[in-house]
């Protein structure tokens, strides 16, 4: 009876979507009713049948790609709440990574940011759990907890050959996605942090565009989506929306001819075309690579700082009868220029590391001729620019330098003659 269940189960589940002749799907479901017959009759200690198979349909969800998994009804309540923007837990956004767990970036203000865990850390142990052949979903469950209580976390950190151990403890996690304020010497730069695209994000953009032009100094803002993993799609188009007077955002491709759309600007540019410069990091990512992709595409935008994190793809949360749901990536998305930041990312027009954010140039360049110490492409055309390569650079700074103690300078490559934006750290002699 049991082995007939299952079969039941699964062959409703699969025929619809998967091309087998029906003696291997009869065959292959057949063997998975007889491995479980097998673990629930032999394994050396007793087992949970539910937990099992919540296992197994994970299992067969992440075996797909990092971003697609099942969600436990308690998960899903959670992941609804997460969405809306106040939620319980550490802080961080995760995904998988080669079977790994790996962090895409911690949330502003959060215990796991205070604490300092960083964007491109992997998590190997989770208190007394090896994280090693978990499911992303089983990591955060581990990760979530009563609030006020406190979890271990073991890290492994790029160029740190030992693991380092963090205590974090779980708090309310309330996400207000859009901070601002106004900067530079003059007092003439907005600066707007947006966190993340939650469900009220773009309303919560869009007063802050318009108090900030109601001040007739600003001439330009500053958006930084560092460490921003990114949100709902929705909120990325509409929010891109108020920088474009027209022209396409962004496309997404997917199996069904439902989800292979095009989304274009269509509100009107509430800056009226002042200056823009995008700031990215490893840890932005989806949401804020449409962003950076779509204003970077149509030069509408400077973008500055790292490689973006590189989540190309679109996840459907579909809800399940048992009161749970799963996470199916449905469509991957494409820029402007066709292109798709899927495990490259966006790359800035001026590279700036992390941790050079805050470090004074001392005083100006003076005009002459420098070298690349990197590759770059140029912001007016597709042009690759390679190490060793020749610019020009005039007299006149961009006025967004003061801002990080970095000075953003207009040069023209020797060569093409293309114009390019580059800083100090950039050039060499």
């Amino acid at each position: 009876m049991k082995k007939i269940l299952i079969l039941s189960i699964f062959f409703l589940n699969f025929t619809s979507t998967f091309v087998f002749s029906k003696n291997e799907l009869y065959e292959k479901i057949d063997l998975f009713g007889e491995v479980l017959e097998n673990i629930t009759k032999d394994y050396v200690d007793d087992v949970n049948q539910a937990e099992m198979m919540d296992s197994a349909i994970n299992g067969v969800l992440q075996s797909l790609d990092p971003y697609s998994a099942y969600m436990s009804p308690e998960l899903f309540k959670e992941m609804q709440t997460d969405t809306r923007g106040e939620f319980g837990g550490l802080g961080i956004e995760i995904g998988m990574e080669a079977g790994v767990v790996k962090v895409i970036s911690p949330i502003d203000d959060t215990p796991a940011e205070k604490a300092g865990i960083k964007a491109g850390d992997y998590i190997v142990k989770i208190g007394k759990e090896q994280v090693q052949g978990k499911s992303l979903m089983e990591a955060v469950k581990l990760m979530r907890g009563p609030i006020g209580t406190s979890i271990d976390l073991t890290i492994r950190r790029k160029n740190i050959k030992k693991p380092i151990e963090f205590n974090i403890t779980r708090k309310i996690i309330e996400v207000k996605s859009v901070n601002s304020e106004i900067v530079g010497k003059n007092k003439n730069l907005g600066y707007i942090r947006l966190k993340s695209f939650n469900e009220n994000s773009d309303k919560q953009f869009l007063k802050t565009i318009k108090k900030l032009e109601k001040n007739s100094k600003i001439r330009g803002y500053v958006i930084d989506l560092r460490n921003n993993p990114g949100g709902l799609l929705t909120q990325a188009i509409n929010i891109t929306d108020f920088f474009l007077s027209d022209g396409e955002i962004v496309s997404t491709k997917g199996r069904k001819a439902s989800e292979t759309r095009k989304f274009f600007a269509s509100r009107g540019d509430e800056t009226k075309g002042k200056p823009i410069v995008v700031l990215i990091n490893n840890g932005s990512a989806s949401a804020s690579e449409i962003f950076a992709g779509a204003l970077k595409d149509h030069k509408r935008a400077i973008i500055l700082g790292e490689n973006s994190f590189g989540k190309g793809s679109v996840q459907s949360i579909i809800p399940l009868r048992n009161g749970g749901g799963m996470r199916l990536t449905i469509s991957k998305y494409y820029l402007p220029s066709g292109k798709s930041i899927s495990e490259v990312g966006v790359t800035p027009d001026i590279l700036v590391e992390e941790n050079n954010w805050f470090v004074l140039e001392n005083g100006q360049l003076s005009p002459g001729v420098y070298k690349l110490r990197h590759e770059k492409v140029a912001d007016s055309v597709e042009l690759v620019l390679y190490p060793n390569d020749k610019v020009t650079v005039g007299p006149e700074a961009m006025p967004v330098g003061d801002m990080f103690g970095i000075n953003i300078y207009e040069a023209t490559h020797m060569r093409s003659r293309q114009k390019l934006y580059v800083t100090s750290m950039e050039l060499i002699r």
